[in-house]
């Protein structure tokens, strides 16, 4: 059939042609790229691209999403911008050894109330050593892609993740209207070798390992630059879907294969113990030779209605688990130990090491913990040491090479005082254990510099305010300056753009004559001059500190830095109180720390430290200086909307259709708070056979009490 030229169709022809040749040159991309069986000549592929060029520079508005120029690179963006995932992208917890993957499973069994020998299937695949990469389909046709980012905020990469071939831009089949599709971006071994033959020939600097070439890779602000890299992709779970086309983790890793994705072919499914770690020991084995990085062996139990059961704790699933590879250790020379004070107070010693690689990465430093450690160890400066590194754990000293010490050596002696601002510096002692604390800690507080910069420095991150331009280095370059000592006056900054840019002015001038100095030139004696990039960078940190205003409860309540709160924490408390209002209340009121210690995940060190914060007056007031300039959001609701939204629920007594830890998850999910102890707040009071001090307290609170079989009638509905 003779195809009309381009300048005779008309935009209905455009259109049609357009879909044509997306799902005819797709066709064509699986047979080269994934079957390694092409079925027309290269002529006649370029021949299909270049028509479809054509058409969509005639009919520039009629440019498809799956279209095949996004393989070859699209217009350069100025800036990434974030996405927020609709279901969290969560990591794994780690085993790493055969007891712990057994412990796994057994966690598994007892949290569904299994018998002890009963088998639970699971799925076991390579953990693939990439960047994970979320891929939104949207009746059948690739609309977002994103980075993982911080589990709940990525960024939007799509133009990127066109350029692989392995990411299907219209997927094969019927696929449900909407499908998230998750997996790994990497890059093999021999497209890393060839990539960084390429940047030496170029005079660029070389990639330390394949995985960061493939991360640097998709993020790279020119589409062009991805496409001339060769990056590969594996499916493997899944994020928002409109309809679950399987009831297994294996019948989903088929669909993708159906769909048009590739799977990785060794994945395999284990009913046994036994095979669980029979998969794993010849894995290992053929490590060396997949011609790609693996750092371990992922689990996830098989059942999709297991799964649902048994939920997520944390930030990672109960079903699954990462069993991760023996860490990698090499012998290097300890040149010194520098003491790093953070935004605690903690004094923690840094080994700083004669370079050295271990496991395709470049170790400059390592941790020494403590000075118990260092004292374990003997550590000392200019011994030969062994280093371990395990996956993307911080590299640690495993043992000191006495034999090779150098004469002379002198045991190292940890400091007593801070050396940032020469304050006493305390291991605390435990007043209920009387045991001393393994740390070293500052006392100098608001008055040491190294706390109040690193305590911004926190306030800032991506887990707190996530507030982009702002880095470490300008924070200790504002903070010097006097324009930074709490977190109000990062608000501040925007009604000073003449004091910032004359800041950053001067400090560019300092490093260009710092540059000059090291090249043995004269310096010029000029004034700083405040040039149009100092205005706009002042007017892109204005605009991401305005965009920061809003914020919600949980990464607010995180980003203060308190003592043992977390962004697990921060989120459970958010919660519990869900409004600021309702959160500084309860902060204020007698029993605290009482409310605090019933909220499941919180003990009574972490809610202690929460109510000494809150105790400070000069904490309170910083907060309020804060305060003025937000406006914080309140913690979502539950997405489930159900009979016991936000009612407090006490189990007591044995259950006899779930496990305890079950039910506590349950009610949790439909937005209940589950407590430990009954009290006048108290709403439900679930009663099995045994119930005994609880189950007399509810009735004398006159607290609702309801059986087993009542509660799941109650959450049915």
């Amino acid at each position: 059939m003779t195809s009309k030229p381009v300048d005779k169709l008309t935009s209905a022809e455009a259109a049609k042609e357009l879909d044509r040749l997306a799902r005819e040159i797709a066709q064509h991309d699986r047979r080269y790229h994934a079957d390694d069986a092409p079925t027309i000549s290269d002529a006649e592929y370029d021949a299909l691209r270049l028509r479809n060029a054509a058409i969509e520079d005639r009919f520039a508005l009629l440019v498809r999403p799956d279209s095949p120029s996004h393989r070859i690179g699209a217009r350069a963006s100025e800036k990434f911008t974030k996405v927020i995932h609709a279901r969290p992208m969560l990591s794994l917890d780690n085993a790493f050894s055969d007891e712990e993957v057994g412990e796994f499973l057994g966690r598994v069994r007892r949290f569904l109330g299994l018998k002890e020998d009963e088998e639970i299937a699971v799925t076991a695949e390579p953990k693939i050593d990439g960047l994970s990469a979320s891929l939104r389909y949207e009746k059948g046709v690739l609309v977002q892609g994103a980075t993982r980012g911080d589990g709940q905020e990525g960024e939007d990469i799509t133009p990127n993740l066109r350029t692989i071939s392995d990411i299907p831009l219209r997927l094969k089949g019927k696929p449900p209207a909407v499908l998230e599709v998750r997996g790994e971006v990497y890059m093999t071994h021999k497209a890393f070798e060839a990539l960084n033959k390429r940047q030496a020939k170029d005079g660029k600097p070389v990639y330390a390992n394949p995985r960061n070439s493939a991360a640097g890779s998709v993020r790279q602000l020119d589409p062009s630059i991805t496409a001339s890299r060769t990056l590969n992709f594996f499916a493997y779970t899944w994020g928002e879907i409109s309809e679950m086309p399987s009831r297994t983790q294996w019948g989903m890793l088929e669909k993708f294969r159906d769909l048009g994705f590739a799977v990785n072919p060794l994945v395999k499914r284990c009913e046994t113990l036994d095979q669980i770690l029979k998969f794993y020991r010849d894995i290992e084995s053929k490590r060396a030779k997949l011609g790609y990085d693996i750092d371990g062996v992922v689990y996830k139990v098989d059942r999709l209605d297991l799964q649902e059961r048994l939920g997520f704790v944390s930030r990672s699933p109960r079903w699954a688990i990462a069993h991760k590879f023996p860490a990698e250790q090499a012998e290097t020379v300890l040149e010194d130990i520098e003491i790093q004070v953070g935004r605690t107070g903690k004094l923690a010693p840094v080994a700083r090491l004669k370079p050295v690689t271990v496991g395709g990465v470049v170790v400059r430093n390592a941790t020494l913990h403590n000075e118990d450690e260092i004292a374990r160890l003997d550590a000392r400066i200019g011994d030969t040491v062994v280093i371990q590194r395990a996956g993307d754990v911080i590299p640690q000293i495993l043992k000191v090479l006495v034999d090779k010490r150098p004469r002379g050596s002198k045991p190292y002696k940890f400091p007593d005082k801070c050396p940032v601002c020469g304050s006493h510096a305390v291991r605390e002692v435990d007043e209920k254990t009387g045991k001393q604390d393994v740390d070293r800690r500052c006392t100098g507080g608001l008055i040491c510099d190294a706390q109040t910069v690193e305590r911004l420095k926190y306030f800032v991150a991506r887990d707190g305010f996530d507030i982009e331009g702002l880095g470490g280095t300008m924070i200790e370059l504002f903070h010097d300056k006097g324009l930074l000592k709490e977190p109000a006056d990062i608000f501040a900054l925007t009604e000073k753009p003449e004091k910032v840019s004359k800041v950053l002015a001067e400090h560019r001038a300092a490093l260009s004559e710092e540059r000059r100095a090291a090249e043995g030139k004269e310096p010029v004696k000029t004034k700083a001059k405040k040039e149009d990039r100092e205005d706009k960078v002042v007017e892109n940190l204005t605009a991401a500190i305005e965009h920061r205003r809003t914020i919600p409860l949980d990464r607010l309540i995180n980003a203060l830095g308190i003592r043992h709160v977390g962004e697990t924490t921060a989120r459970l408390i958010a919660r519990q109180y869900r409004t600021l209002a309702a959160f500084l209340k309860g902060m204020k009121a007698e029993n605290a720390r009482e409310e605090l210690e019933s909220l499941e995940g919180i003990g009574g060190i972490v809610a202690e430290a929460i109510c000494d914060f809150f105790d400070e007056k000069h904490n309170v007031k910083a907060l309020d200086r804060l305060l003025a300039w937000l406006d914080v959001t309140a913690m979502a609701a539950p997405a489930k909307s159900s009979p016991v939204s936000g009612k407090t629920v006490v189990f007591t007594g044995t259950l006899e259709k779930m496990t305890r830890q079950e039910a506590k998850a349950r009610a949790e999910a439909l937005g209940a708070k589950v407590s430990g102890s009954v009290s006048v707040k108290t709403d439900i009071v679930v009663a099995g056979p045994g119930a005994g001090s609880k189950l007399a307290e509810a009735k004398k609170h006159n607290v609702e009490v309801l059986d087993e079989d009542s509660w799941l009638k109650l959450i049915a509905g």
